[in-house]
């Protein structure tokens, strides 16, 4: 699962390298670059009771004196292909793990590791507020539609430091629900618990997420993140959840970042 993680994280960053090397060192100034890499726990799979460590992985690119853009470290890794006046969008790509029989600890049907392409855009509504979303939809795995809601109030010292902190709303399709939180007559023979069909309640949790960047030197730093989600509706009652799992989702990781570029001074 890490190597698969690691890979798909690296042919993101290789599309995403020469959409800004194309406009190059011009009038606006050098461009500098920030990597962050290091580690995670997030829960194993949707409504787990426990958690897995997984790859942190974060890239960001300014030029001149124009500080590095805010992105939640809980958002997908993603494209940009707009920005301009404080409104950005691109394409998303989410990750999400597979749920097998060993991780769940009973017989369920298996959920394979999931990739997640989609759309995402985020807009300043204030200065220090910004509001930010995603739709994505599984190709495998789960197949289902998941989008997120967020909201983040930003303070910073440019790029000396960044704290942001804001709630985060997260929908699902039926298709999705059922993977994760249904349980079929097949799972209920099998793993004893009662048969369960879930409804129409597309927000399946809710949440709050922080941000944190600290630069040690100039081109040292550290970056991470604390994120809990509550699940609701249609997840907090599944004999799933209840069960096997928990309806308290906690995440947060640690990285270390590294600036360089012509830009670094």
């Amino acid at each position: 699962m890490m190597q698969r993680v690691a890979l798909a994280a690296g042919a993101l960053l290789a599309f995403a390298l020469p959409a800004h090397a194309q406009s190059g060192d011009d009038a606006d100034g050098a461009r500098r670059y920030r990597i962050a890499i290091g580690a995670q726990a997030v829960p194993s799979y949707p409504g787990a009771d426990h958690n897995a460590v997984r790859p942190l992985f974060d890239f960001a690119t300014a030029r001149g004196d124009a500080q590095f853009e805010y992105e939640a470290a809980d958002e997908s890794p993603n494209i940009t292909l707009y920005d301009r006046d404080g409104l950005e969008a691109g394409i998303a790509i989410g990750l999400q793990s597979a749920r097998t029989r060993k991780r769940a600890g009973a017989d369920l049907t298996k959920i394979g590791f999931t990739v997640e392409p989609g759309v995402f855009a985020g807009y300043y509504l204030l200065p220090q507020v910004r509001a930010y979303g995603e739709l994505r939809k599984g190709v495998n795995g789960h197949e289902g539609v998941v989008s997120m809601l967020a909201l983040d109030y930003v303070q910073r010292d440019g790029d000396r430091w960044l704290v942001a902190v804001g709630p985060r709303v997260n929908l699902s399709d039926a298709r999705y629900r059922r993977a994760y939180f249904g349980v079929t007559q097949r799972d209920a023979t099998a793993a004893g618990l009662p048969v369960y069909r879930v409804g129409d309640n597309v927000v399946h949790s809710v949440g709050l997420a922080a941000t944190g960047i600290r630069q040690l030197t100039t081109r040292w730093g550290l970056y991470g993140y604390l994120g809990y989600d509550r699940l609701t509706g249609d997840a907090a009652r599944s004999p799933i959840t209840r069960r096997l799992g928990s309806k308290n989702q906690f995440s947060g990781g640690l990285a270390l970042s590294y600036t360089f570029g012509r830009g670094v001074r």
